[in-house]
């Protein structure tokens, strides 16, 4: 054991700073997985995690830094202050219930725990690219006071052999010192068919050990992986979520609300939110969001505070041409 992890285990004592204790704590046990003494790291593990009990929530926490790969150049991932709530978001309303849902069984995981019910804890969200699944995991960050951690699968899957997995155990370990919101976006990357001829074998040992980490965490986080093309995800791993939510594009009446949502705050005269709303059908939620991001755009750089219908008629072809 490194002398500087026992300083920090003694300063985070001192401080009472149970997170600072923690961490100190993982970066012993990856020391030892490093020594391969595996049974050790195991038993360290356990008993760090047990003996943490459940971290209030509700109260300020002092957020250790993300891992970085082992050489430590990248970090793996980026813990971000979640900004939309579920009210910010225009979704089907049967989405939205059981995101309300989630949300408050979250909260009451203790009393699952207590009854031995399984925990909804892993979530695969999956749809077209732009329509509000990234924002969702953000916004229940946001309703449970939980920092969101994404993780950066470009950093995560390295081409040193069995470097991606260690990467993943770095991801979940740092989960388990806190109550994040983990996101992994773009999952499909890292979670493509083993049956896949094109994905070597070193990625389909990655799926395989993905699978068995999940299924073993316990922590106190909320684990989501996000896709645009599920159809390339392995079948094994449709299973191990909890829970599946599907995303749509929205419908000409969402887009009208989700125009009207993000302007409410903007100054805006003489917008014919119908006829916006009509241009952009078919088109996802995050082209309504740009019309009205470059809408105010164009107002601002003609030294005006105010979104008019010529504004938005500047940037609407822009918007509806690009590739979604």
């Amino acid at each position: 054991m490194a002398g500087r992890h026992l300083k920090e285990i003694f300063k985070a004592f001192h401080a009472r700073d149970e997170l600072a204790f923690r961490r100190a704590g993982m970066e012993i046990i990856e020391e030892e997985r490093a020594k391969h003494h595996n049974a050790l790291a195991r038993d360290l593990q356990k008993l760090l995690v047990a003996g943490g009990g459940p971290i209030d929530s509700s109260a300020t926490l002092i957020v250790p830094p993300p891992p970085k790969d082992r050489e430590g150049e990248w970090d793996l991932g980026e813990v971000k202050e979640p900004e939309r709530m579920l009210e910010d978001l225009i979704l089907d309303p049967a989405l939205v219930q059981t995101l309300d849902g989630l949300v408050e069984e979250v909260r009451q995981w203790p009393q699952l725990d207590a009854a031995s019910i399984p925990r909804r804890q892993r979530l695969l969200l999956e749809g077209p690219p732009g329509c509000g699944k990234t924002t969702a995991a953000e916004a229940l960050a946001a309703e449970l006071g939980r920092p969101f951690l994404l993780v950066r699968l470009d950093a995560v899957v390295s081409s040193y052999l069995g470097e991606t997995a260690s990467n993943l155990r770095r991801i979940l370990d740092y989960a388990d010192q806190a109550p994040f919101v983990v996101l992994f976006d773009e999952f499909d990357a890292l979670g493509r068919s083993r049956d896949d001829h094109a994905e070597h074998g070193e990625m389909k040992r990655v799926v395989t050990a993905f699978l068995q980490m999940t299924d073993r965490y316990r922590g106190p986080s909320l684990l989501i992986a996000a896709t645009n093309h599920s159809g390339l995800l392995d079948h094994a791993l449709w299973r191990r979520f909890d829970e599946v939510l599907t995303f749509r594009k929205p419908t000409v009446h969402e887009l009208r609300r989700l125009l009207r949502l993000r302007l409410k705050r903007v100054p805006h005269s003489g917008l014919d939110i119908e006829r916006y709303a009509g241009r952009l059908k078919d088109l996802p939620h995050a082209a309504a969001e740009k019309l009205v991001t470059d809408a105010r755009r164009h107002a601002l750089l003609r030294d005006s505070d105010t979104v008019e219908s010529d504004d938005l008629d500047a940037v609407l072809a822009n918007v509806t041409s690009r590739p979604w």
